[in-house]
């Protein structure tokens, strides 16, 4: 598997060299090119001059005669190749002696007859590297009476532009050496805070939501770190809340367990006989089972808890009946345990609206606390608050009713 740095790396080198490559070819061309410019307005400068000397001084004769008296000091202060050419497009006379062919095509020389001037670079038999040639027409009382062509080689041209294009080349492989360790250092900077990012999501996913991803930019990586330390965050949230809730669930299956399995046991003593209290237990059996129904159906519907969603629900409770189905619930586990455990009632209470199972769950759970956590020496004084604490819930419950308050106080002992 090619890795994400490799790829990055890869694509860097390809970018960098690709652009080296087109700016060295680009600066070389231009660096040529001025060169040839340079040669070629130097041979046209050169060239100018011979032909002003030529209609000066040496007008007065034909380039013919002019060749045969050797009559060449218009030309030599140039160290190019001389040639003088009549109208005609032929070869009078050459420096070094070559005459072209009759097929060898002339082009600045035929520039020259219609323009003025002429300017063409190529190969020539005579010389490998290549030649530059500029032509300029020799004229006589206004007419043009033949050609003056300048030839220079580029030999000396191509090497000057070797010897430059040479140092643009070393500085490009040096700029590609650094651009390509720029490239690591820059990959690592993308790939390390990754590489750690997900070495910290292996070990959130193997349990541990303690463990933290550190931010080392401020980018979208740093984002990323920033939204793993949320997830990690939130999850262990969860958590806890899961743990507690499973806690929670817990200890509240006890307390209808506890009711069904007391009054199983008092209504296994006592029989059918005594039917009240045989009605009434199992009166209580088939409510605390309902009820334990409900607490099992929560807990199979615990997604409801982790996206916040757990409902209450908002049904009419009359007070006077559920203290007293408390009451009675609680009375077999407190004949059981020698608690001397007694539910009073003084004036009319109201109904309010509430869970009645969830409040069942508290006072319950209250009751179940101090029946658990109360020793012999400190039963009265314990079971006071407890019924001070429960006065007070019911008081606040019934204050808070949409139709009335209580008339007088509630007491559970």
């Amino acid at each position: 598997m090619l890795s994400i740095r490799k790829k990055m790396t890869i694509g860097y080198i390809i970018v960098i060299i690709l652009t080296v490559l087109v700016l060295e070819v680009l600066i070389i061309s231009i660096v040529k090119a001025n060169y040839y410019r340079n040669l070629e307005a130097g041979l046209h400068s050169q060239l100018k001059v011979s032909c002003e000397l030529y209609s000066r001084y040496f007008s007065d004769a034909s380039p013919e005669e002019n060749v045969m008296n050797n009559a060449d000091s218009f030309w030599r202060q140039t160290d190019a190749q001389v040639e003088i050419i009549d109208v005609n497009g032929r070869v009078l006379m050459d420096s070094i002696g070559y005459m072209p062919g009759e097929n060898e095509k002339l082009p600045d020389v035929a520039a020259a007859l219609k323009t003025g001037k002429g300017t063409w670079a190529g190969k020539v038999p005579y010389d490998t590297s290549g030649v530059m040639a500029v032509s300029g027409v020799l004229t006589a009382d206004g007419s043009v009476v033949g050609v003056l062509r300048f030839i220079s080689t580029l030999r000396k041209v191509d090497e000057d532009v070797y010897a430059v294009s040479r140092i643009f080349i070393i500085i490009g492989l040096i700029v590609t050496v650094i651009a390509v360790i720029l490239s690591f250092v820059l990959s690592g900077t993308i790939v390390n805070p990754l590489k750690e990012i997900t070495k910290v999501a292996g070990k959130m996913a193997a349990g541990d939501f303690s463990i933290r991803s550190r931010k080392i930019y401020d980018d979208e990586i740093g984002q990323l770190s920033d939204t793993l330390n949320y997830m990690a965050g939130e999850i262990g949230k969860k958590d806890r809340l899961k743990n507690e809730f499973i806690s929670s669930i817990s200890h509240e299956l006890r307390t209808p367990l506890t009711s069904i399995k007391g009054w199983a046991v008092t209504l296994m003593e006592v029989g059918p006989e005594d039917k009240k209290l045989f009605c009434d237990g199992l009166e209580i059996i088939e409510k605390e089972s309902d009820r334990l129904t409900a607490m099992v159906e929560e807990l199979l519907d615990f997604s409801r808890l982790i996206q916040d969603r757990i409902s209450i629900k908002n049904e009419k409770v009359n007070l006077e009946e559920f203290v007293d189905i408390v009451g009675r619930q609680l009375t077999p586990r407190a004949a059981r345990e020698e608690i001397d455990f007694n539910v009073t009632t003084e004036g009319e209470l109201p109904e309010i609206k509430t869970d009645g199972n969830r409040l069942k769950q508290v006072i319950i759970n209250i009751l179940d606390n101090g029946a658990v956590f109360t020793w012999i020496t400190l039963k009265p004084v314990l079971i006071a608050g407890i019924s001070a604490a429960l006065s007070y819930l019911l008081k606040c419950l019934a204050t808070n009713s949409q139709d009335q308050m209580f008339k007088r106080e509630p007491r559970l002992a």
